[in-house]
C-alpha cells in the first residue's frame, strides 16, 4: 500500500514537471513569436495620392481623367535582368537605385503589356496636350499645388478622392513577407467646378496655338458673364515644368492687365450719348490734334476727314475721340469706367483674383493731355482681357455690368453633385439699355463698314471694335511691343458670347486680332443652330 502511495506521489510529480516544462516552451515560444512580430512592419507605397480633380461646367473632367500602367515590382536579381531593357533611358538610374533597397516600387516600362508582371493604373494629372493650364496651374511630384487653381485648392483637393496604396509586412531586415496588395482608401469626394466649356476652351486653344505667339483669348457667355474660355500663349506643359523655354509662359495674360487702347473708345461713345452730345454732329479729322501743347495724330497721321460718332467708331479716329473726351470731361469717363469693372480685380477662387488695371485719378484728368490720352485708350488706363470682354458684355447685355465669374462651385465627384455654389456676380447698371443698343449697332459697323472687317465670321454677324495700343516696352531687338486688341458679341443679332483677343508683340496689330477673333466666333458658330 505504501509502496502504491509512492509511485502515485512519483507520477504527479513527473506530471506535474512535464506541464511546467511546457508551459515555459510555450511561453518561449511565445516570446520568440511576440518578437519575431515586433520585429516585422506594415509598408505602404503610394500609387494615387486621391488628389480631387478640376471639372467644367457640365463635368468633364479637366484633371485626373487618364491613366497609365505602372509595374508593381519587388527588388530582387531577377526583375533587374529581365526588365532593365524595358525601363526608358533617362530612368534607369533610378531603376538601378530601387532594385538595390528592401521595398516595393512603381516603375513604367515599355511593352508592360507583354511582360509578366503585376500592374497598377496610376492617375495622370494631365492630359498628354493639358487644358487651361495658366487657370489650373501645376502641381509638384508630391502633388501639392504651386500655382493656379491646383494651389488655391490645395487645401479642398488633397486627398480629397480616392487614394489607392500598395500594402504588404516586412521582417526587420525591410524584405518583403507574402503578396503585395492594393488598398483604396476614399476621401469626402470634393472636387471643383469651373466656368470653362471644355469644348469651347478646346477651339480658342487650337486658334491660339495655330495663330497666336503671345496673347489671350478669353469667352464669356453674355447672360452670365461665366468664363467660358480663358486662353494665355505662350503655353507650357504642366507634366514637365522643366521643359518651359521662358519665364514669360508661366504668365496668366488673360487675368494681366495690359494697355488698351482703341477697344475703350465705345465706352466714351455711350457717355456721349447719355450727355446729350448729338452723335450726327461733324468734326473734321486733319489726322493731328493739339491739346494742351501736346500733338495727338491719327494712326499714320492719317485725316479722316468729315466724321460723325458713326464713322469716327468705324474708322477709330483718334482725334475725333479727343475732342469727345475734351467735351465730356475726366469724371463722366471714370465714372463709366468704374461703372464697368476698370481698376477693380475679379475673385476667382479663395484670395486668388485677377489684376486690377489701372485708371488715372480725376486730378490727374484736370492735365489735358492726360485727358487726351484716355480718351483713345491710352495714358495711365491698363485692364486685363478679362475686364475688357466684361466691359464688352455690358452691350451685349443691354447695359447691365455683371462681373465675370471663373469658379461655379465646390461639387461632390461622388455624386457628381454641385453642393457649394459660387456663383456670386456683382451686378450694375452702366447705361441705359437703348444707349447699349444704340453702341451696339455702332459696333456692328465697325465689322460690316470699318477697320474690323476682318472679324467678321463666316455664320452670322458680329460687333466689336479694334484697337493697339503702345506699351512703352521694347523686345531684345529694341522695338516697341504693342497691345492689339478685337473685341465684340456674336452672333449680334442675339449675342451668346463676348470674346476678347489680345496680341501682346512688337509685331501685333489689330488686323491679326480681328482675324483671330474671327476664327473663334466662326467655330464657335458651328454649335449654334441655324
Amino acid at each position: 500500500m505504501k509502496l502504491k502511495r509512492v509511485f502515485a506521489v512519483c507520477e504527479g510529480a513527473a506530471v506535474l514537471f512535464s506541464g511546467l516544462v511546457c508551459t515555459c516552451a510555450l511561453a518561449a515560444a511565445n516570446n520568440s513569436y511576440a518578437e519575431a512580430s515586433a520585429q516585422q512592419s506594415l509598408y505602404s507605397l503610394q500609387i494615387n495620392s486621391g488628389r480631387g480633380n478640376f471639372y467644367d461646367k457640365n463635368f468633364v473632367q479637366l484633371t485626373g481623367e487618364d491613366t497609365k500602367p505602372y509595374a508593381l515590382l519587388e527588388p530582387n536579381s531577377q526583375t533587374y535582368r529581365t526588365l532593365f531593357a524595358n525601363v526608358a533611358p533617362d530612368e534607369k538610374s533610378d531603376f538601378y537605385r530601387l532594385i538595390q533597397g528592401t521595398r516595393p516600387f512603381l516603375m513604367q516600362l515599355s511593352d508592360i503589356e507583354k511582360l509578366d508582371v503585376k500592374t497598377v493604373d496610376k492617375i495622370v494629372r494631365y492630359r498628354p496636350v493639358a487644358i487651361a493650364s495658366h487657370l489650373i496651374g501645376y502641381v509638384n511630384s508630391n502633388e501639392e499645388g504651386v500655382s493656379g487653381l491646383e494651389k488655391e485648392c490645395d487645401d479642398k483637393l488633397a486627398g480629397s478622392y480616392t487614394a489607392l496604396n500598395a500594402v504588404g509586412t516586412a521582417d526587420a531586415n525591410g524584405n518583403v513577407i507574402g503578396d503585395t496588395k492594393t488598398r483604396a482608401t476614399y476621401g469626402d469626394g470634393t472636387g471643383i467646378m469651373l466656368t470653362l466649356d471644355a469644348t469651347t476652351q478646346r477651339i480658342c486653344e487650337g486658334v491660339a496655338a495655330q495663330y497666336m505667339q503671345s496673347g489671350s483669348i478669353v469667352v464669356l457667355d453674355a447672360k452670365s458673364a461665366r468664363v467660358l474660355t480663358s486662353v494665355s500663349v505662350p503655353n507650357f506643359d504642366p507634366s514637365d515644368i522643366a521643359s518651359a523655354t521662358e519665364e514669360t509662359c508661366f504668365i496668366n495674360r488673360s487675368i494681366s492687365a495690359y494697355s488698351v487702347g482703341s477697344v475703350f473708345k465705345p465706352l466714351l461713345a455711350a457717355a456721349a450719348l447719355e450727355s446729350g452730345i448729338d452723335p450726327e454732329e461733324p468734326y473734321e479729322c486733319t489726322g493731328s490734334i493739339e491739346v494742351g501743347g501736346h500733338t495727338y495724330r491719327c494712326a499714320y497721321g492719317k485725316g479722316h476727314g468729315e466724321v460723325n460718332l458713326q464713322t469716327a467708331l468705324e474708322q477709330s479716329c483718334n482725334c475725333y475721340f479727343v475732342q469727345l473726351g475734351d467735351k465730356l470731361g475726366g469724371d463722366t469717363i471714370l465714372k463709366y469706367a468704374t461703372r464697368s469693372g476698370f481698376a477693380q480685380s475679379t475673385q476667382i477662387y479663395g484670395t486668388m483674383r485677377t489684376a486690377k488695371g489701372t485708371l488715372p485719378t480725376s486730378e490727374q484728368l484736370e492735365d489735358k493731355g492726360e485727358l487726351a490720352m484716355i480718351s483713345f485708350g491710352q495714358g495711365k488706363l491698363t485692364a486685363t482681357p478679362v475686364q475688357i470682354a466684361a466691359m464688352f458684355n455690358v452691350f451685349a447685355n443691354d447695359g447691365i455690368y455683371i462681373s465675370p465669374t471663373f469658379v461655379e462651385g465646390e461639387v461632390n465627384a461622388y455624386a457628381r453633385t454641385v453642393e457649394k455654389s459660387l456663383y456670386l456676380p456683382i451686378m450694375r447698371r452702366v447705361m441705359h439699355k437703348n444707349t447699349a443698343s444704340a453702341v451696339k449697332t455702332l459696333m456692328e459697323g465697325v465689322v460690316e463698314n470699318g477697320l474690323g472687317k476682318n472679324a467678321a465670321p463666316a455664320r452670322f454677324t458680329a460687333g466689336g471694335k479694334t484697337g493697339t495700343a503702345q506699351t512703352g516696352r521694347y523686345d531684345d531687338d529694341g522695338s516697341e511691343i504693342m497691345n492689339a486688341w478685337f473685341a465684340g458679341f456674336y452672333p449680334a443679332e442675339a449675342p451668346k458670347y463676348t470674346i476678347a483677343v489680345m496680341l501682346d508683340s512688337s509685331t501685333a496689330d489689330s488686323d491679326e486680332a480681328s482675324k483671330i477673333f474671327s476664327q473663334v466666333a466662326t467655330q464657335l458658330g458651328y454649335f449654334l443652330p441655324k
